[in-house]
């Protein structure tokens, strides 16, 4: 059988494509065998896990399952259509109801994953005349939302609050203005400067949008995220994933009755999607329980994150300053970043090497992540392999 000459297309990707491996950026999935919790089974090779957002240890446990196993049993396995058609399960209902009773907030909508979640929110709230301020570090559904919603977009330099005063500043006589912002920054671990952007947002009539997609579950006394930390009201928006801390998967954007009405009718990535199944609802509200009732996982969290960063110290790794359970080792290159990851892999350690233009240029990384799961004994060997590695010399398969 004669083959076809690759297409044009086909030419310019594989052009393309060789550039990325050449400059060690190409990417490569690999496969999970069974659950994705702290000990796991890549590639075929059992390991121990230190690159998940699976902060509470959730994804794994029985109740989840058995929860989504008994839903799935009353419900299917698929809710068929968008929530505004027949696709509005019970399941769906009562996640909301109790989320918002776990916030204490007036409604709670859910979304199919957080990048829908932060598109339609800022597609929904803003419009070609108006403006949004944004840190240069936001989550990339952040930044795309922003452009997406054809409103002026404003990115300030990281944590720089004078650079936000100075941008609202600016732009006092825009009619709609927005200020947005993480919560958690996802690949460094450090937290805004909430309290500052909420006084800054009221000063100038913006209306504030928070990420706390890394901070819901983990901050706070009670685990209800940055706001509790910062002992502060809540944001005119508030968005969370189900998908890390509650061990399930989608997304909800808290707020005012007027807000999630308002977005019911016009956040687009709700209104068209199908709406997740209702048994995944099911797993997410066993979760909210656990969560509530059982603060032992996020203390367990606070102390495996203490017991990380003191080995480290000890060790002489250096870490950048975080307080959450992203703890990053920048090793500037991407050829490191994946070298020393290879090694750790090799010696049973799973933490994914982070590359541009997931970060900037030339602050390749390990992103390594602590969870309430791991024991001190699998923290202790993590840290063994990294100081081993770390000291030897330069080589093909050791940083």
């Amino acid at each position: 059988m004669r083959l076809a000459s690759p297409s044009a297309l086909d030419r310019r990707l594989m052009l393309e494509l060789e550039r990325l491996q050449a400059q060690d950026l190409y990417r490569r999935r690999r496969r999970v065998d069974g659950a994705h919790g702290v000990a796991i089974t890549v590639d075929g090779r059992a390991c121990v896990n230190f690159c998940s957002n699976d902060y509470l240890g959730l994804a794994a446990d029985p109740r989840l399952s058995e929860a989504m196993s008994s839903a799935s049993k009353r419900t299917g396995t698929g809710s068929g259509a968008a929530a505004l058609v027949s696709g509005y399960n019970s399941e769906h209902a009562k996640l909301e109801e109790e989320l918002a009773d776990f916030l204490g907030c007036p409604r709670v909508l859910l979304f199919s994953s957080g990048w829908a979640a932060n598109l339609g929110v800022l597609r929904a709230l803003f419009r070609k005349q108006d403006r949004l301020i944004g840190d240069e570090l936001n989550h990339a559904s952040l930044i795309d939302g922003a452009r997406l919603s054809g409103a002026a977009y404003t990115r300030v330099a990281h944590a720089d609050i004078p650079a936000f005063q100075t941008a609202l500043a600016a732009s006092d006589g825009d009619e709609n203005l927005g200020v947005v912002s993480d919560s958690v920054f996802s690949m460094d671990g450090d937290l805004a400067d909430l309290p500052a952007l909420a006084a800054l947002s009221r000063r100038h009539g913006a209306t504030l949008i928070v990420d706390d997609a890394h901070g819901f579950g983990v901050l706070g006394k009670q685990g209800r995220g940055a706001i509790e930390h910062f002992l502060m009201a809540a944001p005119d928006v508030y968005v969370a994933t189900l998908g890390k801390s509650l061990g399930a998967s989608g997304a909800f954007v808290a707020g005012s009755e007027a807000l999630i009405e308002y977005l019911v009718q016009r956040a687009r990535t709700w209104v068209f999607s199908t709406s997740p199944p209702p048994a995944i609802a099911a797993a997410a509200r066993a979760a909210v329980k656990i969560m509530g009732n059982e603060p032992e996982h996020r203390q367990r969290l606070l102390a495996n994150i203490a017991r990380f960063r003191s080995g480290a110290a000890q060790l002489g790794i250096p870490l950048s300053p975080s307080m959450t359970p992203i703890q990053p080792l920048l090793l500037g290159e991407a050829a490191k970043a994946m070298a020393l990851s290879r090694n750790l892999f090799d010696r049973g350690y799973w933490v994914a090497a982070i590359r541009p233009p997931t970060v900037p240029a030339s602050t390749s990384r390990l992103r390594i992540t602590l969870s309430a799961a791991h024991s001190p004994a699998q923290i202790d060997g993590l840290l063994g392999a990294l100081g081993e590695c770390l000291a030897s010399p330069v080589s093909a398969d050791c940083v």
